[in-house]
C-alpha cells in the first residue's frame, strides 16, 4: 500500500471546502471527499485525511468521529476465480458429457487445469453433482452449471460485500477466495473556529512580536499538556569509572579496605618528606610538581614525628646514614597538588602505627587522581588516576609481594608477569612489573612495586619486624586498551565524546586488558 503524495494543506483545504458547501456543515463520509480530482475512498487516501482532520481539530476548526468499516477484498485465489472460474467449474469444463466422449482420469484433468485446481475442484464438483464417475474416469453429469463462486467473488469485487449475508462471506473466506480488513473513515463537522482558510498559528511569543504589537492579531497554538516531552537522558558512567569499579571489586575480593583519598592538596611533608624522599630530589622541582600559590603553606606536622623524620633525613638511623643534607621546615610546609596517592598511604600507615592498641596488620587500597607538571600528548596528561595497594604485616617478604602481584593481576586476566629491579626513594627493594602484550608483540610495563624502606616506616612508629609492601599502576592505560582508545586526550578532558560515554559498553577485567 503506497500513500499518495498529496500536500497536507491541500487535503485540509478540501475538507474545509466540503464542509462549507454542505448545508448541514457536515461531511458524513470522508470517503466521498475529492482532492485534485481523486476520490479519497481508499485506505492510503484516508491516512492523508486522518492527518488533515487531526491538524484542523487541534485548531478547533473541525471536529470529527472515526468510523470503522470491515471491507472484503479478493485474495490471489479469488482473483483467479474471477478470471478463470471456480476450481470446481474448471474441473467440470475439462470433461466430456457422459455418453458424448471418453472420460478423463484425475491425472488427465490435472494436466489441463493444474494439480492444485484439480485436487481442490473435484470434491466440490462431485458434491454439487456436476460429475459422474466410471471407475477411474470422470464425466460431466449435467450439460450446464451455474458457477456461484465466480459470481460471488465478482459481487465482492464490485461492492465489497455480498447480498447473501455473512454466511456466504464466511464460506468464501474459508475457501481463501476473499479476505477481510478493517478500514477507517471519518464523519467531519464544523468546529468553533471554522474558516475556509488556514491561518498559521504562532508557537512562541517573541520579543519582536511584543515590540511591534503583532501579538495582538496573532493566533497562537494551544499548548498540548498531554504531549510527550523529549526523553531525558539518564546518567552514564564514564569508561574510567567502569574500569575503576572493576579494580575496586578485585581489591575487595582480596580483603582490602579503601583509603580516603578526598584531599587533592597535600603538604610536601606528607607527599615527600615522610616517604623519605630527599628535599633536594628532582621530583620536587617545578617541572614535576604543581605548587599552590595561595595559600602557599600548610600547618606544621606533629612535632615529635617531624623531628624523627628530620633526623632520619639529616643524620640517618635504623641502619641508614640518611641523606646528610639540610632539612627545612618551610620546605616541608609547602602546599602542592599531590603527585601520588602514596601520600595518603603514608598518613594511613602513620595512623596505623599510632592507633589505640598499637599496630595491627592491614591491607588497604586507593584509586584516585594525582597531578604531575608534564607536557600533554597522546599518552600523558597533567592529571591521571593511580591505583595503589598496600599490605602491612609481620615478617612478610619480597616473595609475598610477588605473590600478591601475581594474584592481583591474574584477577584481571594478566599472567606470565616479569619483574625487573628498579629504584624508588621510598621502597627497597623495588620492582617494575612487565607483561608480554600479544597484540603489540612486545613486553610492556604495567606497574611499579616495592617494600617500603625502614627509614620511612620506623619514624612513624611501625614495629621493626613489620614489613609493608605496595604496588601501583595507572587507571587510564587499562581503560584505553579495553576500549581501544589511542589518545588519552579523548578519554579525559574537553575532547571527550559525550555520546561515546553514553554508548560505552560495560567492562569485565576477567580477560587481558594490557
Amino acid at each position: 500500500m503506497t500513500t499518495p503524495t498529496t500536500a497536507p494543506e491541500t487535503v485540509q483545504l478540501a475538507v474545509l471546502a466540503a464542509l462549507d458547501a454542505s448545508p448541514a456543515g457536515v461531511l458524513e463520509d470522508s470517503r466521498t471527499l475529492v482532492v485534485e480530482g481523486r476520490k479519497m475512498d481508499g485506505a492510503p487516501e484516508q491516512i492523508l485525511v486522518k492527518a488533515a482532520v487531526d491538524s484542523l481539530s487541534r485548531r478547533e476548526m473541525v471536529s470529527y468521529t472515526q468510523k470503522d468499516t470491515m471491507v472484503n477484498f479478493l485474495t490471489p485465489e479469488g482473483t483467479a476465480t474471477l478470471q478463470n472460474g471456480s476450481q470446481e467449474a474448471q474441473f467440470w469444463k475439462a470433461l466430456n458429457l457422459v455418453g458424448e466422449g471418453e472420460g478423463k482420469t484425475l491425472k488427465q484433468v490435472q494436466d489441463v487445469i493444474g494439480e492444485a485446481a484439480a485436487k481442490a475442484g473435484q470434491p466440490t464438483a462431485m458434491k454439487k453433482k456436476w460429475l459422474t464417475r466410471e471407475g477411474a474416469t470422470f464425466f460431466k453429469a449435467v450439460a450446464t452449471i451455474e458457477d456461484t463462486a465466480q459470481a460471488d467473488v465478482k459481487e465482492v469485487e464490485a461492492t465489497g460485500t455480498l447480498k447473501g449475508g455473512d454466511k456466504l462471506l464466511y464460506d468464501l473466506r474459508k475457501r481463501k477466495l476473499i479476505s477481510q480488513k478493517k478500514f477507517i473513515h471519518f464523519t467531519v463537522s464544523k468546529g468553533p473556529n471554522f474558516a475556509t482558510t488556514i491561518t498559521k498559528l504562532e508557537t512562541d511569543l517573541t520579543s519582536e512580536m511584543i515590540t511591534s504589537g503583532a501579538w495582538k492579531k496573532a493566533s497562537f497554538k494551544k499548548y498540548n499538556f498531554a504531549a510527550a516531552g523529549v526523553p531525558t537522558d539518564g546518567g552514564s558512567l564514564h569508561p574510567l569509572l567502569k574500569v575503576r569499579e572493576e579494580f575496586r571489586n578485585i581489591f575487595f575480593e582480596m580483603g582490602f579496605t579503601e583509603m580516603p583519598t578526598n584531599k587533592f592538596v597535600e603538604s610536601a611533608f606528607w607527599n615527600f618528606d615522610a616517604m623519605f624522599v630527599p628535599q633536594q630530589h628532582p621530583a620536587r622541582e617545578m617541572q614535576d610538581t604543581f605548587y599552590i600559590k595561595d595559600p602557599s603553606t600548610a600547618g606544621a606536622p606533629p612535632q615529635d614525628y617531624y623531628d624523627r623524620v628530620s633526623t632520619i633525613h639529616e643524620s640517618g638511623g635504623h641502619g641508614s646514614i640518611g641523606y646528610r643534607a639540610p632539612f627545612s621546615l618551610p620546605e616541608s610546609q609547602r602546599l602542592l597538588l599531590r603527585t601520588h596517592t602514596t601520600a595518603v598511604s603514608t598518613q594511613m600507615l602513620y595512623n596505623l602505627a599510632n592507633q589505640p592498641g598499637g599496630f595491627k596488620p592491614a591491607k588497604m587500597f586507593s584509586i584516585d587522581r594525582v597531578f604531575r607538571n608534564e607536557a600533554t600528548d597522546a599518552t600523558h596528561l597533567a592529571e591521571f588516576h593511580q591505583v595503589e595497594g598496600v599490605v602491612a604485616d609481620v615478617g612478610i617478604t619480597l616473595a609475598d609481594l610477588i605473590g600478591f602481584m601475581k594474584e592481583f593481576f591474574a584477577k584481571m586476566g594478566i599472567e606470565n608477569l616479569r619483574f625487573k629491579p628498579a629504584y624508588n626513594p621510598y621502597t627497597e627493594p623495588s620492582l617494575e612489573i612487565f607483561q608480554y602484550h600479544a597484540e603489540l608483540d612486545k613486553t610492556i610495563e604495567i606497574g611499579n612495586s616495592g617494600m617500603f624502606r625502614p627509614e620511612m616506616l620506623e619514624p612513624m612508629g611501625i614495629p621493626s619486624n613489620v614489613r609493608v609492601l605496595g604496588w601501583g599502576l595507572s587507571l587510564e592505560r587499562p581503560t584505553m586498551v579495553k576500549y581501544k582508545i589511542k589518545d588519552i586526550r579523548t578519554l579525559v578532558g574537553h575532547k571527550v565524546d559525550i555520546e561515546g560515554v553514553r554508548k560505552a559498553a560495560g567492562v569485565r577485567l576477567d580477560k587481558p586488558v594490557m
